[in-house]
């Protein structure tokens, strides 16, 4: 799989789980053991609650499995606010082997994993 690009309105909760669903499926095709799959798809999902929580109505989210897995969340659309993410960011921190973080003015733009 070289890459999957989705795209969700972030302020229903069926899309959050359909958000999952895709970061699993990416993560199923990789033979990731079912650990770190949960782990990936808890940490995807705390990404889209970050940008949801900094204002942005969609997020676009790119999955690669090539070499590793990595996903990049984008917050698009709304009106950008800085939110509150301290907790969600200390617990992406602490199960993903590498995350990026894109701000400015203390709102979260961009949020990339990777494991």
């Amino acid at each position: 799989m070289n890459s999957l690009t989705v795209e969700f309105y972030l302020k229903d909760s069926e899309y959050m789980t359909a958000l999952r669903l895709v970061a699993g499926a990416v993560c199923s095709c990789a033979d990731v053991d079912v650990d770190m799959l949960e782990d990936f798809k808890v940490c995807v999902t705390e990404s889209a609650l970050i940008l949801k929580n900094c204002g942005f109505e969609r997020v676009r989210a790119v999955f690669n499995a090539q070499d590793k897995i990595t996903a990049e969340l984008e917050g698009l659309g709304g009106k950008a606010v800085a939110g509150e993410s301290e907790l969600s960011l200390a617990l992406i921190g602490a199960l993903v082997d590498y995350c990026d973080i894109k701000k400015s003015d203390g709102i979260i733009s961009k949020v990339t994993l990777g494991i």
